[in-house]
């Protein structure tokens, strides 16, 4: 347990003073400060357990599922639907959703995530995260007759998201899932960070409209005042209504009812070309993040020294938290830079790149650069090892 505290940093687009509660994990332990090269927003709580921006063990990543999925209330009354942030918290709400099934197996429970990607043509309700470089989101409407059954008759809302500070994302999303379904009774919110302090947390339910209950791995208040903020000069996301830029809709956008396998048997097969010593990192790619988790995790259990991360398309300072920076094309083909953050060049024996999208030049050049392998991923199942020409 660590005590309550306040630390001050001196970000270089502003001041951060954040006061943090007692609890199970320390300010160090979960995450770092970095900047934003955002006008809207010129900070960021770079988690370093989350596998985004931080390169991170499958087990302590495991840690944190278990420790927010413990933390939903054991009361909620099903159907209860879990839906994950994109891109950042993909792959922590996944694995949120996967504990909290494996410890209430005969609970009605669906996984959806957001994405920026419209994929199957399946109806979409569309939201906004306002402080986010990229701020249009979408919800897919299930296109499995008993998916979107659970979703049109939940009565509970868990929305997983890596940092809480304002909670307006949460409520645009909560208010477009309760124009959709009016029977929604409770929305709990799971967060690795929640800063919103106590007043806005003891607001949220009038704020809501409905009972919310909010469970944090880490919590507190913050301040930040705005210096010198670094407007970017990228695009950060391209809206085309029908593009799917290559994004399946097996893995979570258009839901999930169960755990998705872990690829058991490509773990096999690469840990017997993996020597003692050796280091490996799963790179998954923008909003494909949580199939890499399950590959680390499945090369970690065979004794492999392994780390997973993701490529991201948010811009971030390099400072503080973050001491490296590489910047790639994007897979998706939006013509938006990605970026991976805090790996060297030449720093892994093995680096192991999880795509979703079809091979394509960006991914060549990732692979190339960073020395790495291609696995497509067809689905949970069909894994395609791509060529690196």
């Amino acid at each position: 347990m660590t005590g309550p505290h306040t630390i001050k940093v001196e970000l270089p687009t502003g001041l951060m003073e954040l006061s943090v509660d007692a609890g199970a994990f320390s300010v160090d332990e979960l995450m770092g400060f970095a900047a934003r090269a955002n006008a809207k927003r010129g900070f960021l709580f770079l988690s370093k357990v989350l596998g985004k921006h931080w390169p991170v063990r499958p087990s302590l990543m495991r840690k944190i599922h278990m420790d927010l999925a413990g933390q939903v209330p054991a009361d909620l009354a099903g159907p209860v639907v879990f839906i994950a942030m994109a891109e950042t918290a993909i792959g922590l709400g996944q694995g949120v959703f996967e504990a909290y099934k494996s410890a209430h197996p005969v609970t009605e429970a669906l996984f959806l995530h957001t994405s920026r990607y419209h994929v199957g043509g399946a109806e979409i309700i569309e939201f906004s995260e306002a402080h986010s470089h990229a701020p249009r989101q979408f919800l897919h409407m299930p296109q499995d007759a008993e998916l979107r059954a659970l979703l049109l008759s939940a009565k509970s809302l868990v929305l997983v998201d890596d940092e809480a500070s304002t909670g307006n994302t949460f409520l645009n999303l909560s208010n477009a899932c309760r124009a959709l379904n009016p029977h929604i009774e409770h929305v709990h919110l799971a967060t690795i960070t929640n800063f919103m302090g106590k007043a806005a947390n003891e607001a949220l339910s009038q704020r809501f409209g409905v009972p919310v209950s909010i469970a944090a791995s880490l919590s507190g208040e913050y301040v930040f005042t705005a210096g010198n903020l670094q407007p970017s000069s990228a695009a950060a996301q391209v809206f085309e209504a029908h593009a799917d830029r290559g994004a399946n809709g097996d893995f979570g956008r258009l839901g999930l009812n169960r755990a998705l396998a872990a690829p058991h048997a490509l773990a096999q097969k690469l840990a017997a070309g993996i020597k003692a010593g050796e280091q490996v990192l799963v790179l998954g790619t923008g909003e494909f993040m949580h199939l890499a988790y399950l590959l680390g995790s499945a090369l970690e259990a065979l004794g492999v020294d392994v780390l997973v991360q993701s490529t991201t398309r948010s811009p971030i300072l390099k400072w503080g938290a973050v001491s490296q920076a590489l910047s790639f094309a994007d897979n998706y083909g939006e013509g938006v830079a990605n970026y991976i953050y805090n790996v060297t060049l030449g720093q892994y024996d093995h680096v192991l790149v999880c795509h979703e999208t079809p091979p394509n030049e960006a991914l060549y050049s990732t692979a190339q650069a960073v020395g790495g392998r291609l696995f497509h991923f067809l689905s949970e199942n069909h894994i395609e090892e791509i060529s690196v020409r």
